[in-house]
């Protein structure tokens, strides 16, 4: 996420407290409601196993027809749970169990906390981590990523968009929400001095711990604008209030990197047929049918690249 990875430990109780602002409740913020989730059993059941791909898997997955995958389950709509509360669900899972569907093997999910993501790759207690995590160079001095989606900042604003806001640019003289210690505090400030210089007003940015507080500024016109990551800002215009509250300035992300699947370095082949699975995905359409059920399709990448951050 585009979190400080320093701050990610830290802002954990904040991100459950926004999913569960996200699961709806007394603000009438929508959410996990049946209408919120696709039905992409359709699209993911269509996967076929590619013969070539699974004769090349390790013998240990091989022999136990499961890859091992690790999330931190919580975060809408990249990986969190059904209303069950157990089942697994998001646009990440759905790429996984294709991926996996393409390999041959099941995909078994396991949720911990994502500090241990990548020491738990380290240790082989799993075999892939898929959990939005960015793909860059700090870490992939530990591990393998194949990058398979693209984020960055993405500004939300009012259903209607009442207050003109078409880019960045038009964010001076404006008040923005961002959560505290983010990449969307410091792209806010960064902006602001931008505007400043040329003489356009300073954004006005108010730095709160959690989303749910900023949604609920955009939606009394107290900040005329919310900065957040791409997928989560997505998902939360399409659900909050069924759809009426918010929308999403179209664009490329601001300051885009790629999230990637985690792979131990020590198991360079499974990066590798992971990569094909994922650009086969690419090519006959699934990966782009995925994306679009969970109205993700902005951050789309064209190609599946091995440790393709920076």
């Amino acid at each position: 996420m585009s979190r400080n990875p320093a701050l990610r430990g830290a802002l954990m109780v904040g991100l459950v407290g926004l999913l569960a602002a996200c699961g709806g409740g007394t603000d009438g913020a929508g959410g996990n409601s049946p209408s919120a989730v696709p039905d992409t059993a359709a699209i993911t059941g269509a996967v076929t196993v590619d013969p070539q791909l699974n004769a090349g898997l390790p013998e240990a997955i091989s022999q136990a027809k499961v890859l091992r995958l690790a999330s931190n389950i919580q975060s809408a709509p990249n990986n969190f749970y059904a209303a069950d509360g157990t089942t697994p669900i998001g646009y990440e899972v759905d790429l996984a169990k294709s991926i996996g569907a393409k390999l041959g093997v099941a995909v078994q999910h396991q949720d911990m906390a994502f500090g241990s993501l990548i020491t738990s790759l380290q240790s082989g207690r799993i075999d892939l981590t898929m959990a939005a995590m960015n793909d860059t160079k700090a870490r992939q001095e530990q591990i393998d990523f194949v990058d398979y989606f693209t984020s960055g900042v993405t500004i939300m604003i009012r259903k209607g968009d009442p207050d003109g806001i078409n880019g960045p640019d038009a964010l001076c003289g404006k008040k923005v929400a961002v959560v505290q210690g983010t990449s969307h505090q410091k792209f806010a400030a960064e902006q602001s001095a931008k505007c400043g210089q040329a003489g356009k007003g300073a954004l006005e940015v108010t730095a709160t711990d959690s989303d749910n507080q900023n949604q609920n500024q955009l939606r009394t016109g107290r900040v005329q604008a919310i900065l957040n990551d791409l997928p989560s800002a997505v998902y939360i215009s399409r659900t909050a209030g069924d759809g009426k509250f918010f929308e999403v300035v179209p664009g490329e992300p601001i300051n885009g990197g790629p999230y990637g699947i985690g792979v131990d370095k020590r198991n360079r082949p499974l990066a590798e047929l992971v990569q094909k699975a994922l650009t086969a995905l690419i090519a006959d359409g699934t990966y782009g049918k995925i994306l679009r059920a969970w109205g993700v399709e902005q951050g789309a990448v064209r190609e599946a690249v091995i440790n393709g951050g920076s």
